[in-house]
């Protein structure tokens, strides 16, 4: 039984360093291509991947991986802005579609939570807390909205407020709803960001907000971003667009999330 057991193990690396040559060499790799080729299932490619991932060796993507070399710390706003757009549109017509009159709630620096932002306008006596300076912004012509925002030190790829040291003071509001964009969902690492300051912002607001609601585009779901900021038991709620993985979001809702596809 043992040597059977090492044997099972050293096929099991072998693999594993295979799917690296491949990635490195081709520049993505997908779990359906490796499933096929090594007469595994998806499931199994998907361990390997996550297992590389781990190793910081690769970079998980919605359907495969990319090389750890070849992702990017960070995506500016203004490009992100012109990624998605009819998708995001419509996951912040339905994020606004839950916010009514009278209610405080958190804006992360996502582009999806801009365009949540843009929907909101019409609503009396809401109070908007935000590290977003595009979120801000955009509220200026909504009188009837008051925003607020903590002190820190400004990250222009993102436009917002990082490093903030008056995070304390934002607990005097009872903030209903928390929106909160992300690089990825998946399980069981939760809500990940590229950048470890914006995760330092997002992980104390997650735990201020009696409701959280993920609003990720369907790229976004197996992504694994460097630094976690919500854990799956913290998520109440993800409105995402078709076509999510339906494996993925199937283990979310097993979790007691709600998932809204729009």
């Amino acid at each position: 039984m043992g040597v059977r057991n090492s044997a099972k193990e050293l096929f099991v690396e072998e693999r594993r360093q295979e799917i690296l040559r491949q990635v490195n060499d081709a520049g993505r790799v997908l779990v359906g291509d490796l499933s096929q080729q090594f007469g595994v299932s998806e499931v199994t490619i998907r361990a390997d991947l996550q297992a590389l991932a781990d190793c910081s060796l690769l970079v998980r993507t919605h359907g495969g991986a990319v090389p750890a070399s070849r992702s990017l710390p960070d995506i500016s706003l203004s490009l992100r802005l012109q990624q998605q757009v009819i998708e995001k549109r419509r996951i912040g017509l339905a994020g606004a579609a839950m916010v009514v009159d009278g209610d405080a709630i958190f804006l992360d620096s996502s582009s999806t939570a801009l365009a949540i932002a843009r929907h909101l306008k019409d609503r009396r006596h809401l109070t908007v807390v935000s590290n977003s300076l595009a979120i801000a912004q955009e509220m200026l012509d909504a009188p009837d909205t008051t925003v607020v925002m903590p002190g820190g030190v400004l990250r222009r790829e993102t436009a917002s407020l990082i490093r903030v040291d008056a995070l304390g003071a934002l607990r005097k509001y009872n903030i209903k709803t928390g929106f909160f964009g992300a690089h990825g969902l998946n399980i069981p690492e939760g809500l990940t960001d590229v950048s470890a300051d914006e995760a330092a912002v997002k992980e104390p607001l997650v735990e201020m907000c009696r409701y959280v609601v993920a609003v990720i585009d369907a790229t976004k779901w197996g992504r694994v971003g460097v630094a976690s900021f919500a854990r799956l038991d913290q998520i109440n709620c993800v409105i995402t667009n078709s076509p999510a993985p339906e494996d993925i979001v199937a283990r979310a809702r097993a979790r007691g999330i709600e998932v809204t596809v729009v």
